[in-house]
């Protein structure tokens, strides 16, 4: 018999992995979304305003970190066996305060997880039986990796959670240079695009780490060599990217503060 599941908040994370479940096979009629905005769901998947009489085996937690106070009203003394909560900065202490599962789990996905790249980030204190089902409801996301420790969560979410934003933002970035030497816009955009792509799965399936494939690719006073100086002059490189997940984790604090 299959699971049942509440997917409570179904926007750009909780819409891609619904999407996800029932793709890979999972029954949709199993499945029920708790949002009063009505969203667009496999056919299939039951879209409720508010939750049912009956709790669920798993709930899935899927709002906004400062929407936990309102939706924890709504769902009033539904217990789950599972709470997989992937709220930004909101710890486990304050999730079971607020709502109580027999297990909390915390998960952070990226938005990759539409497509099944994705990374899944797990932490949580719960016996084999829990885990397995948590990893189910991952698996077919992208890479799953549990976290032993909480208190990296926040540096996991600035990592992996935010990533594919910065990754973006690269991908754009090395376009309009490429632009900026005289390259049509589009054309740059493709080459840039492909380039990253290529570049990730070289080093997905490669022996060797990032660091000396990129010495491999610079020949001794070569072109690639003199763009590397610029990105490597004073760390530069290294700097900028620590300084930005440093941001993004001081934020993760700010919400968990916000939150209890």
């Amino acid at each position: 018999m299959t699971d049942t599941i509440w997917l409570v908040g179904c926007g750009n994370m909780g819409g891609a992995m619904l999407r996800q479940w029932v793709g890979a096979g999972r029954d949709p009629a199993s499945i029920t979304v708790i949002d009063p905005g009505a969203p667009e769901v496999p056919r299939g998947v039951h879209v409720l305003a508010g939750p049912p009489e009956i709790t669920p085996d798993t709930i899935v937690l899927a709002v906004k970190p400062q929407q936990l106070a309102a939706v924890a009203v709504m769902l009033g003394g539904a217990r789950p066996k599972l709470l997989l909560s992937i709220l930004a900065g909101v710890e486990i202490a304050t999730l079971a305060e607020r709502l109580p599962a027999d297990a909390i789990i915390r998960a952070m996905p990226n938005l990759p997880v539409s497509i099944g790249q994705g990374v899944v980030a797990l932490n949580g204190d719960a016996d084999a039986a829990t885990r397995a089902v948590a990893e189910s409801l991952v698996a077919q996301l992208g890479l799953v990796e549990w976290i032993s420790d909480e208190s990296l969560f926040d540096a996991v979410t600035a990592l992996s959670g935010c990533g594919p934003g910065y990754v973006f933002r690269f991908i754009d970035a090395l376009a309009q240079a490429g632009a900026a030497l005289g390259l049509p816009a589009d054309q740059a955009a493709r080459l840039a695009l492909a380039t990253v792509q290529g570049s990730a799965m070289l080093a997905e399936r490669s022996d060797e780490s990032p660091a000396v494939l990129a010495d491999r690719v610079a020949s001794p006073g070569g072109s690639t060599r003199e763009g590397l100086n610029v990105l490597d002059r004073n760390g530069a490189i290294n700097r900028l990217l620590l300084e930005t997940l440093q941001a993004a984790e001081a934020r993760n604090r700010q919400l968990a503060a916000a939150a209890r």
